[in-house]
């Protein structure tokens, strides 16, 4: 578990998991040379983690993001399936029980980001935040709903999606959605269509919570690697470069969603392009 301050505004990690040497399948550009030779930290593998965030503002209490859940089936990972992990006492260890979430969001509705929308009682799927608001973009559920042709998307949408729906929880927001004072949501469509990001701004200090329109340092120096899971992956690729010179240089604290370990850090110029640079551990 790690934690940061962002002025007023508390984040902390609750990791579900993390995978050293990721299927190469999903970033087929990130050869193992290219990344020996231009990772600064020498990372040559696909390490990655599957995290939420939970920010909890003077009024608000929100979770980004809800991992793969436990008892899901029909996932397209072996080992994603059946899960009985820890992620629920990890939270509550945390201080943020699931009863204490006002707001869930979901950057995007991809299997790794939704799962703990529900939990599994009585042989029926319930929503785990019951206290909670769960925002959506409209143009991510419609998307989804009109194109879960594979069977473990419609399994996704039945099992973590649709119960949520049915319970009177959901809120379809904009993709550009203001939460309250301090968090807003930031578009940045490619790796799905409604896909969004987080941002935390309190006392003149300011984060990024970027969901995943990026995965791996890597896309970073190199915006144009894309990933066999963006929906429209030129579109990623845009995003990728329009969000890096936004934030290369500024005092922007980038939270990203699958990176591993440290997870924080900031864009810098370097050449004609860009480098992530970790930032310190938080204390």
């Amino acid at each position: 578990m790690s934690r940061w301050r962002i002025g007023d505004v508390t984040i902390t990690k609750i990791v579900e998991q993390e995978v050293d040497g990721g299927s190469r399948r999903l970033l087929p550009a990130g050869t193992p040379e290219w990344l020996h030779a231009h990772l600064a930290d020498g990372d040559a593998c696909l390490r990655l983690s599957i995290h939420s965030f939970v920010v909890q503002t003077p009024a608000r209490r929100i979770i980004v993001d809800t991992c793969l859940g436990n008892d899901k089936r029909l996932r397209p990972v072996a080992y994603w399936n059946h899960r009985q992990g820890p992620f629920l006492a990890a939270l509550a260890e945390a201080g943020c029980p699931a009863e204490t979430i006002d707001t869930v969001v979901n950057t995007h509705l991809h299997i790794d980001h939704v799962g703990w929308n529900t939990t599994l009682r009585d042989d029926r799927w319930v929503p785990t935040f019951a206290e909670a608001r769960y925002l959506i973009a409209g143009a991510e559920l419609e998307h989804w709903r009109d194109t879960a042709t594979r069977e473990d998307t419609r399994q996704m949408l039945a099992d973590s999606v649709v119960p949520v729906i049915d319970a009177g929880l959901v809120d379809l927001v904009e993709t550009d959605h203001r939460i309250c004072d301090e968090v807003s949501l930031v578009p940045t469509p490619g790796h799905t269509p409604g896909h969004l990001s987080v941002r935390i701004v309190s006392r003149g200090e300011e984060a990024l919570i970027t969901g995943d329109f990026m995965h791996h340092p890597c896309q970073v120096a190199h915006p144009e690697f894309e990933l066999t899971s963006d929906s429209d992956p030129a579109h990623g690729t845009r995003t990728r470069w329009e969000m890096f010179d936004r934030l290369a240089g500024q005092p922007v604290l980038l939270l990203i969603s699958h990176f591993a370990g440290a997870t924080a850090g900031h864009i810098v110029r370097e050449g004609g392009g860009y480098r992530f640079c970790r930032a310190l551990p938080p204390g």
